[in-house]
């Protein structure tokens, strides 16, 4: 049995659950609304503030669907509860980012300015001019839009230059100076 899979989630107070025919569940709380088509072989029961998922048998692909519905389904409690977040920071002489209304304006050593609307669902916060943070009720979305960001200048290994998430470790390289000359 899958260790992630029989798991249940803990649906917690002013977290309402909605289980409909095919497998679509909508859970709605105090940070939005998530509805998610879920594989149908699954079966998804409520039984008090939990919720718990099985499987129909043993047969490969069950097994692997089994964990990942769990998972799912417990992003999507904890996005509507507490929400997902993502930490970039900016590294480089001259490279600032800035928030204008909804749009996000990045001087990132370009000839122009690079500017990202912030997409529904997502929210955009700069609190300071190397640090973005962003927001979100849906883990994918959150994570989907900080690569996007992150798309526009990625670190480079010689000095770090770019835009990295905040836990991120860049692998650095020895410039031209490392050469032994003979």
């Amino acid at each position: 049995m899958s260790r992630i899979g029989r798991m249940p989630i803990s649906v917690p107070a002013g977290v309402d659950v909605k289980i409909e025919a095919g497998n679509v569940v909508t859970v709605k709380g105090p940070k939005g609304t998530l509805t998610e088509q879920l594989n149908p072989a699954m079966t998804i029961k409520q039984e008090g503030t939990e919720l718990i998922v099985t499987r129909p048998d043993d047969a490969k692909e069950n097994r692997s669907l089994h964990g990942l519905t769990r998972s799912l389904l417990h992003n999507m409690v904890v996005g509507v509860t507490d929400g997902f977040k993502k930490e970039l920071e900016v590294n480089g002489v001259g490279y600032r980012v800035a928030k204008e209304g909804t749009k996000l304006v990045m001087n990132l050593g370009f000839s122009h300015q690079v500017i990202v609307e912030e997409k529904d669902g997502i929210t955009i916060e700069v609190p300071d001019p190397n640090h973005i943070v962003i927001h979100g009720a849906d883990k994918q979305k959150v994570g989907q839009f900080a690569a996007e960001v992150r798309e526009k200048r990625p670190p480079e290994p010689y000095k770090g230059k770019g835009i990295k998430y905040a836990d991120e470790v860049i692998r650095r390289k020895e410039g031209k100076t490392g050469v032994k000359k003979k």
